[in-house]
């Protein structure tokens, strides 16, 4: 029987201070996993330093080397996609450029892939750099999507995986543009085990993801996940609804008796109409962030492009 085809895939957008030392952990940590045949893909999300010259200049003799250049940056939902496209192999294991995903433990994830199962995640105990308001919007955006969807996303789960060929299968048949893979997959049910890690700091340079596009990924989640922002906006104009419709008639209770607390019929106007335009356009808001995920989807413009991809070998590069 031959060996099993397993693929690493690592996304990579301005990680040329990171390719070096990767490559050599990844080559540790393939020296104990003699049983497979290896190949890392390398998707090059339209980085803009000199992660290309160093990736072209990284062929080893220990496992080939695939490099996929989009042509722009399309982030690292599409990087993946991109990358999970063009794979025809047993499993994948996808990991970050950064070091933050040890190759070292890539190992368990191929030992718990042979115990059946088809999904091996992975949950970081420990982020030596993590900033406390990271670490915090981490915990609120999971008990946010797990209280509002119908399925759950286990709080500290990461990119770090390994996916079996029928879930790799599976993924391709997706083509929605907004996606969040960490909740896809968890979506997607099959035979699936978890393991933990400590993640170090990054190797070199700083984070890829700014509060604002994390904060993009966490409403992506949201409303890819779930109708309940949709629903609660909804429970929102009733209770209003409600709330002054009771206040309206109790003012007029008011009014046709006693009078005592005299309040004034313009006054009630304009903090009646105040907040319910607010509400009104709030939920108008909402809707239109939801008919505008719609448009995306149905416009049909491709997810990524590819500029060029090839094989890396010693001293040459194959188209």
């Amino acid at each position: 029987m031959g060996k099993k085809n397993v693929s690493l895939l690592i996304p990579a957008y301005n990680e040329a201070g990171n390719i070096p030392a990767l490559i050599q952990e990844i080559t540790t940590a393939l020296a104990a996993c003699q049983r497979y045949e290896f190949t890392v893909l390398f998707v090059d999300d339209g980085s803009n330093d000199n992660t290309l010259s160093v990736l072209r200049q990284s062929a080893v003799p220990e496992f080939s080397i695939k490099v996929i250049e989009l042509s722009r940056n399309f982030g690292k939902e599409m990087a993946l996609t991109a990358g999970l496209q063009s794979l025809n192999c047993d499993a994948v294991v996808i990991l970050d450029s950064d070091l933050q995903h040890p190759p070292k433990y890539i190992p368990q994830l191929l030992q718990k892939w042979e115990e059946g199962y088809d999904i091996v995640s992975t949950t970081r105990n420990k982020i030596d750099d993590q900033s406390l308001a990271r670490r915090i919007g981490s915990r609120l955006f999971y008990s946010i999507l797990n209280a509002i969807s119908e399925f759950k996303m286990e709080p500290g789960t990461t990119d770090f995986r390994l996916l079996d060929r029928v879930v790799i299968d599976a993924l391709k048949q997706f083509t929605e543009r907004n996606r969040l893979f960490r909740g896809l997959i968890d979506w997607m049910g099959f035979q699936k085990t978890t393991i933990t890690f400590e993640a170090p700091a990054r190797h070199s340079g700083q984070p890829r993801y700014s509060y604002t596009r994390l904060f993009r990924l966490a409403l992506n989640g949201f409303m890819s996940f779930s109708l309940m922002p949709l629903k609660l906006a909804g429970y929102l104009g009733l209770t209003v609804i409600f709330i002054f419709g009771g206040l309206l008639t109790f003012m007029l209770v008011d009014k046709f008796n006693s009078n005592a607390f005299g309040f004034s019929n313009i006054a009630f106007i304009i903090v009646s109409n105040v907040i319910m335009n607010g509400v009104v356009l709030g939920c108008i808001g909402l809707v239109a962030l939801y008919i505008g995920h719609i448009h995306t989807e149905v416009i049909g413009r491709p997810l990524y492009l590819i500029q060029k991809e090839y094989v890396l070998h010693e001293n040459e590069e194959v188209l």
